[in-house]
């Protein structure tokens, strides 16, 4: 028998990949056990079933899973009327074509009627760098947050976007989950329960604050610890709910260190920083701000580390915004030394 060829080659990953990862809880896990505790609970996608992890719940309820084949606008017409009926959709297909193809639908269908429906958007940002412009997704928070009594939320990896995806489902109303490669690792530490409208301190700080969503918190995380080591004390707050946004959190952060930084795989008009921006505005505070994304640009192909690196976000970007924003000169790590 021939060895069944991936579908995509030569990059650093597949798209079959994805569903080879096996962390403690993936959210496609989690959706089969609430599909268990809940008979509502319906699963629907655009030709993408076996790229993402509704294949698992299409295995454990073959009844309650509908492949509408490659139309995202009746995708979004048919789970508003499923929710009409009482049930909980959960719609996953590329964020791109979830926000951008079908949201006329997403605004009047769901928003607009109130339907109970969580959409599910992978591959957010330039997390298919392959697939070229047409596939990065760094426009959807804007939309989405812009949509009246639609819920944003940006996990920072598959872990948390389970948990995410439990808030979502308990919640009563739209909800929009964008989600990244998959592949991410998991932070760990995670007890306190995903609270919508809540952030999360990673890490404590007192000389400045990065803010990041989604895969990007990655970056943030690891710059801080190169900064801690050179002497600058670096809050990292992971604002996985960007509608509604912890507004305290932001307004401590500005009061209490001066500085704060946003960090996201989006458009710098309209996502994190944006919303971060209106609250500093808002409460009248005074600190300085810098929003690290894609600087309102289409972007090339290519693989998300380089294109991240290319929108100016990436550990060494991140690292570089901390060490200008206190006036310090940044040591590279090949400087450091352990001689005396």
């Amino acid at each position: 028998m021939a060895k069944k060829t991936p579908k995509i080659e030569g990059f650093t990953w597949t798209v079959e990949d994805v569903n080879l990862i096996n962390e403690t809880e993936t959210w496609g896990e989690i959706l089969v056990a609430l599909g268990q505790d809940d008979p509502r609970l319906v699963a629907l996608t655009a030709d993408l079933g076996n790229s993402t992890q509704l294949e698992r719940f299409k295995r454990a309820f073959p009844q309650r899973f509908f492949n509408v084949g490659v139309a995202e606008q009746n995708l979004m017409a048919v789970a508003a009327g499923m929710a009409a009926m009482e049930l909980v959709p959960v719609v996953c297909t590329y964020a791109t074509f979830a926000v951008l193809r079908a949201a006329e639908f997403v605004r009047t269908d769901l928003a607009y009627g109130g339907r109970n429906v969580k959409i599910v958007g992978t591959l957010a940002g330039v997390a298919f760098g392959q697939g070229g412009p047409t596939h990065h997704s760094v426009a959807d928070i804007a939309l989405m947050r812009a949509i009246p009594e639609m819920v944003v939320l940006a996990p920072s990896d598959g872990t948390e976007l389970g948990c995410a995806l439990r808030a979502a489902i308990a919640h009563q109303g739209p909800v929009y989950l964008r989600t990244g490669r998959g592949i991410e690792p998991p932070l760990g530490g995670r007890d306190d329960p995903f609270v919508i409208g809540k952030a999360r301190t990673l890490r404590p700080g007192d000389d400045l604050t990065v803010i990041a969503c989604g895969p990007p918190v990655h970056e943030a995380l690891r710059a801080a610890e190169r900064a801690a080591r050179q002497g600058i004390s670096v809050r990292v707050i992971n604002m996985a709910s960007l509608k509604p946004l912890d507004t305290a959190v932001v307004v401590s952060a500005a009061r209490e260190t001066g500085h704060i930084i946003t960090v996201e795989d989006h458009n710098v008009i309209g996502g994190l920083g944006t919303a971060v921006a209106d609250v500093i505005a808002g409460h009248g505070l005074r600190c300085s701000f810098r929003k690290l994304g894609h600087q309102d640009r289409f972007l090339v192909m290519g693989i998300p580390e380089d294109l991240m690196s290319l929108g100016g976000f990436d550990e060494d970007a991140v690292f570089a915004a901390i060490c200008d924003a206190v006036g310090m000169t940044p040591v590279l790590e090949s400087e450091w030394s352990d001689d005396p």
